[in-house]
């Protein structure tokens, strides 16, 4: 059976396009895999904690330190193993990432640095880091107020696709497609042009996807 994690991050609920969109590809998939498994991550409905010290503590031990003990700790290593077990069981994993300020809402990545855990979705080699969750599809679901791919700034100011991409390479999931509404701040005429492209987009692709079996 398909498992789908669909990751939504946007506080902007029904105003938000990377949630319009991230629903879209959540319908094409499951019009195309109907026994496939979804889970939905709403990360402001539910969101998680950015790191503590202590949890930090728990998560990368030092040698010869005591990590805490406690109720709390306790229940944010139990969110930290939920989050990691969500996203390693998965098989395609749709993560809506609007651009805010050139890189990505602080909730995604808050999730991003639970999922990111050496010995778990990656390990340190004498020959560098190895990547540890590759078997699966990402589909980032991008939307930006204005003008970015391909133009000569990009490199320099997109630290959301980027940056994604990046962290994602880095824990072995090369199998990375972005979906992407740009300049949807510019004009309305330009925001519906932005999202019925990505929408011909996600209809194409659909195709590709695994078929549940």
């Amino acid at each position: 059976m398909t498992r789908i994690l669909h990751i939504d991050a946007s506080p902007l609920g029904a105003n938000s396009i990377s949630r319009t969109l991230t629903a879209s590809v959540i319908g094409h998939l499951k019009a195309e895999n109907p026994a496939a498994l979804i889970l939905r991550r709403d990360l402001i409905a539910t969101p998680v904690s950015h790191l503590s010290g202590e949890l930090l503590q728990v998560l990368r031990p030092t040698p010869g330190s005591v990590a805490p003990d406690n109720a709390s700790v306790r229940a944010e290593a139990a969110q930290t193993e939920e989050l990691l077990s969500e996203f390693l069981a998965a098989d395609v994993v749709v993560i809506g990432a609007p651009m805010f300020n050139f890189s990505i809402p602080s909730q995604l990545k808050a999730w991003i640095d639970r999922v990111v855990q050496a010995g778990r979705t990656f390990r340190y080699t004498e020959k560098g880091p190895i990547g540890l969750a590759g078997a699966k599809k990402v589909i980032i679901v991008s939307s930006r107020g204005g003008m970015y791919a391909g133009l000569p700034y990009e490199a320099a100011m997109d630290h959301q696709e980027a940056y994604l991409r990046t962290v994602l390479n880095f824990i072995g999931v090369t199998d990375v497609h972005c979906v992407r509404a740009e300049g949807v701040a510019i004009s309305p005429e330009k925001q519906r042009e932005a999202i019925a492209s990505a929408e011909r987009e996600i209809a194409s692709l659909t195709l590709a996807f695994p078929k549940a079996a």
